[in-house]
């Protein structure tokens, strides 16, 4: 007896099993971390890493990871504001003026720029460390303190935002897509109920993959957001591939049960042959030295392969428990056929090949010539964590915070370091022992309270304060400014601290992880390409067609003149490619068995006119999880991609239906040629 006859033969305790293993993965999930700091993603030899881990051995303090600005105050009641803050739980290491100078002298003495960096017409910025784990309830805690008027921002307020609006946003994408979802299923098949069977059967291994997530231990945020959606949406195509083939043999056959039967064989080759490339495309994610993508892809590859199981067992037993409720709600087509399109299309090669020509050099040169930001990116003034930003650099201007940490081995050396420090563009003020303490008094004289600040065992802590951005060309080059004078003075025996450092950090690991992953996703799917069709060519003209409207989508910002979070660039570089190039294997096995029967020209037209409407469903139900995800998150790396994976999809979805015919006509020899056994068929 073959797996499938087995199938139907144990169709209910199938269902049943699989139900009770989405019951007990729906309570299971809720144990799932999500880590919302993208810091601890980076590989543990990044530098700044390194130096978190030397500095949480040496010293008792963190780097400063929050600020806040109190409007009006004088600075007796800043230094009361200052007392209060402290008092919170989970507070450190708060950072003011009288860290910087000797507050007991008039301030007209002290240097201007110190003083504006930290008090300027009468509002107060303070600096200080929000302890990782509670970010949430105590950055309440600070909004409670300050009120509506004053301002907070910093790290930990973005992961305090994220953990607020990650579940919730998650959910209301869902709620908006699945009623989409329905729509678009419903306008696809012939029967009311259908639908339900596809979300249920790729639902239930959605709700599996969350809760099976518990042997990971904990998810990034970027997973809990995209990872479901996106599995939904890929791996549908599968539930409709079966269940379009069972009604197409039940009209053959009298029995349902030889009808799946026959459907299950029938489509188990291009159900496998699509899961195989998205399978191995998202592998290629696993191999990212930024752990987000690597986790990302772990739960996408086991995603796929829990929906490709669920399809190809839960499903069928499901249909012929509950087939006769698809008899009893049928409905007449809603959509047009779309006979005659192919003609249409066929008459375009020409200038689709010269209009593809045309925008392909350039779309792969502007997707590298993009503008890339590599933290979260820019928050919206409509949210109070944006206006507040706006708030305070309206009277600070730009504010970042960069910690060194130098051998404690010589003080005067030192000072010498700290002054060339200062004496940089774009240094408001620098902290450190020699210059706030004094470099000609002897630490041992002092209070460990006072200097344990600056002071450990083996080294000397240094904060910087910059009017620089987070991140950006400017950031990247001005650390790399005080990294080469740093060395001058200490050598190699020297570490960097800070959110700017972080995401400089980030920039050179997801660089190199572009061109690696890039790659390997686009040998994978040959592979998987090369082994379905057995042929040379088929997998170029294939990766060509898809990979033509990944450098086209990911060209849009560089021509509109926006920036593009590198995280989301690089994922869905990746997985547009192994999502979308599941268009072009069903146009292509469609039109390879055709050419066996009928001339180029008219295999082409006939796969066209049968296919076009298949394709358009999975791509407008792609590119529909895409804009509402786009739409709905706050996340700027959530929404990138699902921006960027909307729009992928709908030009995917063009490539394969202009493009991909007019290369199968072009090179229809070259291709005969170079597939085995092509079996082509010869006007005689």
């Amino acid at each position: 007896m073959d797996i499938a006859a087995r199938i139907i033969k144990h169709k209910k305790p199938i269902v049943i099993i699989f139900f009770t293993i989405a019951i007990i993965s729906t309570v299971l999930q809720f144990a799932v971390s999500v880590n919302y700091n993208m810091a601890d993603y980076l590989p543990e030899d990044a530098p700044s890493t390194e130096a978190m881990d030397i500095m949480e051995l040496e010293f008792d303090g963190s780097v400063p990871n929050a600020k806040v600005m109190i409007h009006d105050v004088t600075i007796q009641e800043a230094l009361i504001y200052k007392e209060k803050l402290a008092s919170i739980e989970g507070v450190t290491d708060i950072t003011w003026l009288d860290d910087a100078i000797d507050i007991k002298t008039p301030i007209e003495m002290a240097d201007e720029d110190t003083v504006e960096a930290y008090y300027k017409d009468n509002n107060a910025l303070f600096s200080f460390s929000v302890r990782a784990g509670d970010e949430v309830k105590i950055t309440d805690a600070i909004y409670d303190l300050i009120g509506e008027e004053n301002a907070m921002a910093g790290e930990a307020l973005d992961t305090a935002n994220q953990q607020k609006m990650a579940f919730t946003e998650t959910m209301y994408a869902a709620a908006l897509l699945i009623p989409i979802i329905i729509i678009i299923l419903i306008l696809s098949t012939n029967s009311w109920i259908e639908p339900v069977f596809f979300l249920t059967a790729i639902g239930v291994s959605v709700i599996i993959n969350l809760g099976t997530n518990i042997f990971i231990g904990e998810i990034s945020f970027v997973t809990q957001s995209v990872a479901p959606i996106l599995q939904l949406a890929v791996s549908l195509d599968y539930a409709i591939f079966l269940l379009h083939s069972f009604s197409s043999f039940r009209q053959k056959v009298a029995e349902p049960e030889e009808a799946m039967q026959l459907a299950i064989k029938e489509s188990f080759p291009a159900i496998m042959a699509s899961a195989s490339t998205t399978f191995f495309g998202f592998i290629a994610l696993s191999f990212m030295n930024f752990e987000i993508g690597s986790d990302l892809g772990l739960n996408l590859v086991k995603g796929i392969a829990l929906s490709f199981i669920s399809v190809m067992v839960f499903l069928p037993a499901l249909t012929l428990m509950l087939y006769k409720w698809m008899d009893k709600t049928k409905h007449k087509p809603f959509v047009p056929s779309f006979k005659n399109i192919g003609k249409r299309v066929v008459k375009l090669k020409v200038p689709t090949l010269l209009l593809v020509l045309l925008l392909i050099v350039p779309a792969y040169i502007a997707q590298g010539q993009t503008n890339f930001i590599y933290g979260i990116g820019e928050q919206s003034e409509s949210t109070r964590a944006g206006s507040d930003i706006v708030k305070m650099e309206e009277v600070f201007g730009k504010n970042t915070q960069m910690v060194l940490l130098v051998p404690k081995d010589d003080i005067a050396k030192q000072e010498a370091f700290v002054q060339e420090l200062e004496n940089m563009d774009y240094v408001t003020s620098v902290l450190s022992y020699v210059n706030t303490v004094g470099a000609g008094i002897p630490p041992e004289y002092l209070d460990e309270s006072v200097t344990e600040q600056f002071l450990s065992d083996h080294y000397s802590r240094i904060i910087l304060q910059t009017n620089t951005d987070k991140e950006g060309n400017l950031t990247f080059s001005f650390i790399e400014n005080v990294q080469q004078i740093a060395e001058g003075y200490y050598g190699d025996d020297v570490h960097y601290l800070g959110e700017s450092v972080t995401l400089y950090d980030m920039k050179n690991v997801v660089q190199k992880d572009n061109t690696f992953v890039n790659l390997l996703t686009v040998i994978t799917i040959a592979i998987v390409l090369f082994i379905t069709f057995k042929s040379f060519s088929y997998p170029v003209v294939l990766l060509l067609t898809i990979q033509s409207a990944v450098w086209i989508n990911l060209s849009v910002p560089y021509f509109t003149n926006s920036s593009l979070v590198f995280v989301g660039y690089l994922i869905v570089s990746t997985v547009q490619l192994a999502a979308t190039v599941d268009y072009a294997i069903l146009l292509t096995e469609t039109y390879k068995e055709h050419r066996k029967e009928m001339t180029a020209l008219k295999a082409i037209t006939k796969t066209i006119d049968e296919k076009t409407f298949s394709i358009a469903v999975s791509a407008s139900i792609l590119s529909s999880v895409g804009f509402i995800l786009w739409m709905t998150s706050t996340n700027p790396i959530v929404s990138s991609i699902g921006l960027l994976l909307g729009r992928g999809a709908l030009l995917a979805f063009i490539m394969v239906l202009f493009l991909l015919p007019a290369i199968l006509l072009v090179f229809d020899r070259v291709i005969e040629k170079t597939t085995w056994k092509a079996n082509f068929y010869k006007e005689k």
